[in-house]
């Protein structure tokens, strides 16, 4: 005899109250195993991939990619005794606790990612109980162990942890014309490939973006606007700034410095032996001079607590490194990055990126940052005024390094020039120590020979 369990959104994070579903790892029919990856989600936090607890056969999937699910909702209906071994199961849902009885009245629809109405709500004190316990409540026309087709074994996650943004349906016409998902970009929202972008590489051309805006990305043809549902990260994101921006009183001083020598030690670098295959950006400078320069001035590396009336002061620093990604921007954080050295913290800001461009940062590598980077000058911006992440007092920008005129010994040469943006909190960093602060970043910066002074 079946027995039906239902697998419920997990909290994969602390204070996670909903996700959103994007892509499903499995289908009605298919057998999973322990821990195997059934789903992919987006929490405010990250993407993540859920492993399944228990071994059978999946029988009906309750949400469709795209939905946004509270935690603890029903996802997915699997039957753990397929082959009738193991006694029946009193209900198909895990029983409520003893001190507090609730009955669930589940309403499965026919077909392929059907919604499940649950209505949960606890006996009242000296309530007759009832007359008899609900029946277990099996799917619609159950398809016999024995008649039901070899199933097609989960996708497998492919080297680098890649999965490709799309809906099961899109998933299975790729599959009909030969198409492989991972050889595609996206063209909708966040990255996610529609049937146009399946298409338009069956027949060897690009998708036209019309149709692209029409179908898949909210379109409306009549007023001529797009309209996106505000979830995930972006969601997050928006609420974290709007605090920050009008809980903490923020001030931004800049500062422009000469990184001729730094840009030139670090050609020296590339070519050493000990850096061999290591990339060293001038983000990884940057990293190096923060957390030197913390260590002058820790009052950028401290925080106000509001509900104790304290300012904590981290003697440890984990720094963040804002990341711009198809699901908007993460700040991953380097676990204490004051006790790597440069090469070590190359090597953890590049797979630090690469993780967070794959959209597979984690939401625990996102918590308990003491201070953070951005670097707009990626993107040829020569300067910015960030907000500061919750949490932290200081966030330094990095712009643009350009070729630029400049005084050196009382003669107008060509030098690589950038400019910095210190963002800090003045309830806990006063001007002097801002100022401090970021002059030391800049002296570090515009000449790596004065790390050996501090």
């Amino acid at each position: 005899m079946p027995e039906y369990k239902q697998f419920p959104l997990a909290d994969t994070a602390e204070g996670l109250t909903e996700a959103d579903i994007i892509a499903w790892q499995v289908k009605p029919g298919d057998t999973v195993t322990v821990n195997q990856i059934v789903v992919e989600i987006e929490t405010a936090k990250a993407a993540v991939e859920l492993p399944i607890p228990w071994a059978g056969v999946v029988t009906e999937l309750l949400v469709e990619p795209g939905q946004t699910v509270e935690v603890g909702a029903p996802i997915l209906t699997i039957d753990v005794d397929p082959g009738g071994k193991a006694a029946p199961a009193a209900t198909p849902a895990p029983a409520a606790a003893a001190e507090e009885p609730a009955e669930e009245e589940m309403k499965p629809l026919v077909g392929y990612g059907s919604k499940a109405v649950l209505t949960q709500r606890r006996a009242r004190k000296g309530a007759a109980p009832a007359a008899a316990p609900v029946a277990p409540v099996a799917p619609v026309a159950p398809v016999a162990p024995a008649a039901v087709a070899p199933p097609a074994p989960a996708p497998a996650t492919p080297k680098g942890g890649y999965v490709p943004l799309a809906k099961p349906p899109v998933r299975k016409l790729a599959k009909d014309l030969g198409v492989d998902l991972h050889a595609l970009t996206g063209t909708a929202d966040g990255g996610v490939i529609t049937r146009d972008d399946v298409h338009a590489a069956a027949n060897g051309s690009a998708a036209p973006a019309s149709a692209v805006s029409n179908s898949d990305a909210g379109y409306d043809p009549a007023t001529r606007e797009r309209r996106v549902p505000i979830k995930g990260v972006r969601k997050a994101t928006a609420a974290a700034m709007v605090q920050s921006a009008y809980t903490a009183p923020h001030v931004t001083e800049f500062l422009t410095i000469d990184v001729t020598p730094m840009m030139e030690f670090r050609e020296k670098l590339k070519k050493s032996r000990e850096f061999a295959g290591v990339k060293v950006t001038p983000l990884t400078f940057a990293a190096k001079a923060v957390c030197l320069a913390a260590k002058r001035t820790p009052d950028v590396n401290a925080v106000w607590d509001e509900a104790a009336q304290e300012i904590v002061y981290k003697d440890y620093v984990h720094l963040g490194i804002a990341a711009a990604t198809p699901r908007g921007l993460v700040v991953p954080k380097v676990r204490d990055a004051d006790s790597l050295s440069l090469k070590e913290l190359a090597i953890a800001l590049t797979e630090l990126t690469d993780v967070a461009r794959e959209g597979k940062t984690t939401p625990a590598a996102m918590l308990g940052g003491t201070i953070t980077i951005t670097n707009v000058g990626v993107f040829g911006v020569d300067t910015g005024t960030p907000i500061i992440n919750p949490g932290e007092s200081a966030i330094l920008c990095l712009g643009a390094i350009k070729d630029t005129p400049w005084v050196v010994d009382g003669e107008i040469k060509v030098r690589k020039v950038l400019q910095l943006s210190l963002s800090f909190d003045h309830r806990v960093v006063d001007g002097q120590q801002g100022s401090e602060f970021l002059a030391d970043v800049g002296a570090l910066l515009a000449d790596p020979a004065v790390a050996i002074t501090y």
